[in-house]
């Protein structure tokens, strides 16, 4: 588990454009926290320690604790804007999350043993489909990422949401929706000239 993410934030009465500019000139950025049973909440963050706690990857992923003078809240990023080419988080949506309640949010997936995979080793390719999973779980159970091992992945396998294995208490949102929302997350396709190519040409001959 990585460590946990504290950001502080005081609140933003000067609202509207021309005050969310002010407020980027002076290295602060804006954003809102709403959800929940309370009220919208219109805050400002230092942007220097914004921009460097969203380089991690769990930023996206984990339960952040925001500090907003002096009281806390418990969020999740839901929506983040950047500046069309410089380095700059221009506002962030945080929506507040209750740990007795079940939140959805995108959860990205880790591929491991690509090396490992004896279809790769022959020459086949892996084809990623998914980079996240959305997903449905109480707070507590939210996992920072999914792991999917390809080591045994054949050429022309294709492991669809049904086949991965997600943590105690976490569900695919999509899977809920039924089994035509089985969508595919990794598969291999086979080298040109190998054995799967090689079956197929010789079945047609037949």
């Amino acid at each position: 588990m990585s460590e946990a993410i504290t950001l502080d934030a005081q609140i933003r009465t000067d609202l509207g454009k021309g005050a969310s500019r002010r407020l980027r000139h002076a290295n602060q950025t804006p954003a809102i926290i709403y959800g929940g049973d309370k009220a919208p909440v219109s805050i400002t963050l230092a942007h220097n320690k914004l921009f460097k706690a969203q380089e991690a990857e769990h930023f996206y992923s984990q339960v952040l604790t925001i500090n907003v003078d002096g009281t806390e809240e418990k969020v999740i990023v839901k929506a983040m804007q950047r500046h069309v080419h410089k380095p700059q988080v221009n506002h962030v949506d945080f929506l507040r999350v209750d740990a007795t309640h079940e939140l959805h949010t995108a959860i990205p997936v880790h591929f491991l043993n690509e090396d490992k995979c004896a279809a790769v080793k022959a020459g086949g390719t892996i084809a990623h489909h998914a980079n996240e999973i959305e997903v449905a779980c109480l707070p507590a159970a939210l996992p920072e990422f999914i792991e999917v091992d390809v080591a045994n992945l054949e050429a022309g396998q294709t492991l669809h949401l049904s086949d991965i294995a997600l943590p105690a208490g976490v569900e695919s949102v999509e899977l809920r929706k039924g089994e035509s929302h089985d969508q595919a997350v990794v598969s291999v396709t086979a080298a040109k000239g190998g054995a799967a190519e090689e079956s197929a040409e010789e079945a047609d001959a037949e």
